[in-house]
């Protein structure tokens, strides 16, 4: 968001906060030099290793996190909020610093020459850094503007990048008057202004409806595969991460639990999935005991009043499962069979289906 400043001559001054903005620790904003310096195609767009942080009131976001991000790749960070993605893009943007560990991006540490890595990378938070009360051409040419880019060469990039981001149309108008996803693509277009190498989207996404969410997968796409921008998204969307990323890393507790493709990780969870829901939590122990005798079940997993396992054949195994239940007095409420999906991945990494992280967060 630009912000307007009244400095002691009465000329006002706008701050665009969209751009990335540094700690006591990290000095100037820019370097206004245009001596970017690009990676070479063998080198890991994102590395990152050990990397711990902590806030006050022993609040621990990340314990250990480590990542190896290909250029010109879509790489998901997948996780419930609170997980520590949030915070780990903020360490590779140079908005905050780890307590421990290391963190590369196109070879240059973050901590040893900032301003070279903010040349070399576009960040889009959580919030629309777009003013509302602006244009979206004012926007944009704001952008280039504060990275030191001359006004003709300025109004060059605005247009192109609204005809880029399918915007044109709306140029002239206040953003204000803007959709939510129409906001979400400027906000984008701002981070691309001076052409970085690699964009970090931050849960971009949250709170579109799923046809506009959609339609935007589309756009970062193309930014990979047109631009040849790497870029780090992070979600907390299950088919998000896995229509989109070329790439997943799910995160849990401030660590990787686990890392592939899409498919190498759903091919990973051998058989289908069962989830067994009981009429009562008290007797999950008891049913964990009886089914843990079947040999044909494994994984299995009690989350409240509900048993999860892993069977070659799903369907066979229904109802060896129901009479061996209900020999034991124990009464099943619901039972559903699956192929293996992201959620699968995750309750087998982390001991728990990924939806009950959100209750966990929101609770």
């Amino acid at each position: 968001m630009a912000r307007r400043i009244l400095p002691l001559s009465g000329t006002p001054i706008y701050v665009l906060e969209h751009c990335l903005t540094s700690d006591a620790n990290y000095g100037m904003l820019f370097d206004m030099t245009n001596s970017v310096r690009i990676p070479s195609p063998d080198t890991a767009a994102l590395a990152v290793e050990s990397l711990r942080k902590s806030y006050p009131g022993d609040v621990v976001a990340l314990d250990g996190l480590d990542l190896k991000v290909p250029s010109g790749t879509i790489f998901g960070l997948l996780g419930p909020n609170g997980a520590g993605k949030t915070t780990a893009v903020k360490i590779l943007a140079t908005l905050s610093r780890p307590d421990e560990g290391t963190a590369v991006v196109a070879g240059i540490d973050v901590l040893t020459d900032p301003a070279a890595v903010r040349r070399l990378v576009g960040y889009v938070s959580q919030r629309s850094g777009a003013d509302a009360h602006a244009t979206g051409t004012e926007n944009l040419m704001l952008q280039a503007r504060v990275h030191g880019i001359d006004r003709q060469e300025a109004r060059r990039i605005s247009a192109r990048l609204m005809d880029r981001f399918g915007l044109t149309e709306q140029a002239d108008r206040l953003v204000k008057t803007w959709s939510g996803g129409m906001r979400r693509r400027l906000d984008i277009a701002l981070a691309m202004v001076h052409s970085p190498r690699v964009l970090f989207l931050d849960e971009p996404t949250t709170g579109l409806d799923p046809e506009v969410r959609a339609g935007l997968w589309g756009g970062i796409r193309r930014l990979r595969d047109e631009d040849r921008v790497t870029v780090l998204l992070t979600t907390h969307y299950l088919e998000e991460a896995d229509q989109l990323a070329d790439i997943i890393a799910i995160v849990d507790h401030g660590r990787v639990v686990a890392e592939g493709t899409p498919s190498q990780l759903k091919d990973e969870m051998k058989g289908d999935g069962l989830h067994i829901d009981l009429t009562g939590s008290d007797m999950a122990t008891q049913a964990i005991q009886i089914l843990d005798r079947d040999p044909g079940l494994r994984g299995l997993v009690a989350e409240g009043g509900t048993i999860h396992a892993r069977a070659d054949r799903g369907a066979e195994a229904v109802p060896r499962v129901l009479t061996a239940l209900n020999a034991a007095g124990i009464e099943v409420a619901a039972m559903t069979v699956s192929r293996p999906s992201l959620d699968d991945v995750f309750l087998a990494h982390a001991g728990r289906r990924f939806a009950s992280t959100e209750t966990e967060v929101t609770a």
